[in-house]
């Protein structure tokens, strides 16, 4: 990918990974002039909240730390790296889940 597309996206790309605001901010700020990076990222992101949702409701009923703490763990490592890749200029998806992110957000 071209590096002044990397340098454009860049922003939006970063903050899609912050869980479901960053999302809605980095699709709104990629509306206009569609940026690949940023579109690859956005889709990493919103797969993340998505899996963040879905995860947190499903366990919301356990009553234990031991239960929960995990998917914090999972869901806050997941964070990170796409935060640094984002950061770094690449387009990896992220680990596990990132290929599907890509297949099912790909209108986006």
């Amino acid at each position: 990918m071209d590096k002044q597309i990397i340098d454009e996206g860049k922003a939006a790309a970063i903050t899609s990974y912050i869980l479901i605001v960053g999302v809605l901010i980095a699709l709104s700020m990629n509306s206009e002039n569609k940026n690949k990076f940023a579109s690859f990222h956005i889709r990493q992101g919103l797969g993340l909240t998505v899996t963040f949702i879905v995860l947190g409701v499903s366990i919301s009923s356990f009553k234990s730390i031991f239960v929960a703490a995990p998917m914090w763990i999972f869901i806050s490592v997941l964070t990170i790296y796409g935060i640094f890749t984002a950061a770094k200029g690449e387009t990896t998806p992220l680990p596990l889940l990132g290929g599907i992110f890509q297949k099912v957000f790909k209108s986006i």
